[in-house]
């Protein structure tokens, strides 16, 4: 599941970051790397950006950019981690 799929309130654990050259560094830079934590907070009333929770701060990105990255679906509110599919 990628994280433009994500509703308000959930989350999960990145993956895989995708996209290609600048792009994905930025991602990478902006601390979306795998293995991290990151739960969505808002979503704007458009449908983007979105707000998202990750390393103790808050972040908004694009959904076209939050499609690019894959995460594993957290299943419950304790921090268990569901299959992601």
């Amino acid at each position: 599941m990628t994280l433009d799929q994500i509703q308000p309130g959930s989350g999960g654990i990145i993956l895989q970051v995708g996209g290609s050259g600048a792009l994905r560094r930025r991602l990478l830079d902006m601390g979306l790397t795998p293995k991290t934590k990151v739960m969505v907070k808002k979503i704007a009333p458009m449908g983007d950006p979105m707000e998202l929770s990750l390393r103790g701060y808050m972040l908004s990105i694009r959904k076209e950019d939050a499609a690019k990255i894959e995460i594993e679906v957290m299943r419950d509110g304790t921090g268990a981690i569901g299959t992601g599919g």
